[in-house]
């Protein structure tokens, strides 16, 4: 599914959602305080989306009016959702409270910031989280278009692909960095995690080509060095590719398959100096406190959620291992680099 919205003019709402099927006739159903009160079928084609293979028609565009809707011009708070996924596609709120501003909040961790999330949820208009599994297409679109003035976005994307975008339409951009070491043991324990989906033939499709590292993963004993060392021998491909200086790499490529070369490490450092907002996960409330402070949000600063004693405890064994340090060297730089920004300005 694919969706963006046009414009809204008051009285009229437009935008569109190329739908799963390409032969469907997309429909969005808009809900006033819980209550949905109207379904709107497309009823504009557009030859660019069956050019681009996305659908056999084109008629994918809807408008949503006060025939549709009575008094719709007067209404503040509604929402629009795809009829058949029920993925919202436009959130209507007085601008009371609300910041004008676009944030793209970019995800290095492994599993997505939801504390951050909840916590700058309240104050935007559009919320659209796991951005990295959008298509390319849609998030240049999101990025560019002018009616996302308020809107937040947060995902794990690679940045240099779209930081053009980002200059362009004035997004503020938010990094949090983690310890490369916590971070490494969090991507193990996340693909552990995940080894029944990947022995399950009826759902093992859902990790994509990480399927064979999650199963992988069931072989080795993460409080034991040896069995560790045997684990970083032994690893596919896909497994290293995940683990291999992460940071680095949402830094200084362009597309996944990229490979990381000595100067990346250069690159990272200068994509991370054009970032508007940059903490370290060791100074949370650092971190939250700045990002309030450009949002022009006054609020409490929320705290972070715990990381598991089992996590932390792979954490340590890793930092000792001479194969795990070579492996997010790059990042180690990073990470120290922030920590030691953060704590010398946060402390001061």
């Amino acid at each position: 599914m694919r969706f963006l919205l046009s414009s809204d003019e008051g009285d009229v709402i437009r935008g569109w959602v190329v739908p799963d099927n390409p032969q469907a006739i997309s429909r969005v159903s808009v809900c006033i305080e819980g209550s949905r009160v109207a379904e709107v079928s497309a009823i504009h084609a557009d030859q660019n989306f069956v050019k681009f293979g996305w659908h056999a028609t084109g008629q994918c565009h809807f408008e949503v009016r006060d025939t549709d809707v009575p008094g719709l011009a007067g209404i503040e708070r509604l929402e629009i959702y795809d009829v058949d996924t029920n993925v919202l596609v436009y959130r209507r709120l007085p601008r009371t409270g609300l910041t004008d501003k676009k944030a793209i909040l970019l995800n290095a961790h492994i599993r997505p910031e939801t504390v951050i999330q909840t916590a700058l949820f309240p104050y935007f208009r559009q919320s659209y989280f796991g951005i990295g599994r959008f298509p390319d297409e849609i998030l240049r679109a999101m990025f560019d278009t002018v009616t996302l003035d308020s809107c937040l976005m947060a995902g794990s994307i690679i940045y240099p692909r779209y930081e053009g975008h980002f200059v362009q339409s004035g997004a503020l951009t938010m990094l949090l960095v983690h310890d490369p070491f916590v971070e490494m043991a969090s991507r193990l324990t996340w693909l552990r995690e995940r080894a029944s989906i990947a022995a399950n033939p009826e759902q093992h499709w859902r990790l994509g080509n990480l399927v064979e590292a999650a199963a992988f993963t069931l072989d080795y004993d993460f409080t034991d060095v040896k069995s560790l060392k045997r684990l970083f021998r032994m690893m596919p491909e896909p497994a290293y590719h995940l683990l291999y200086n992460p940071l680095t790499r949402q830094l200084s490529t362009h597309v996944p398959e990229d490979r990381l070369m000595p100067g990346s490490s250069i690159i990272a450092v200068e994509v991370l100096s054009r970032i508007d907002v940059v903490g370290h996960r060791d100074y949370f409330e650092a971190f939250m406190a700045s990002m309030f402070h450009h949002l022009g949000i006054e609020a409490p600063l929320p705290l972070p959620l715990p990381i598991s004693n089992e996590t932390l405890a792979l954490a340590e064994l890793l930092r000792g291992m001479r194969f795990a340090r070579d492996m997010v060297v790059y990042d180690t730089v990073l990470s120290d680099a922030v920590r030691a920004s953060v704590s010398k300005n946060w402390e001061a």
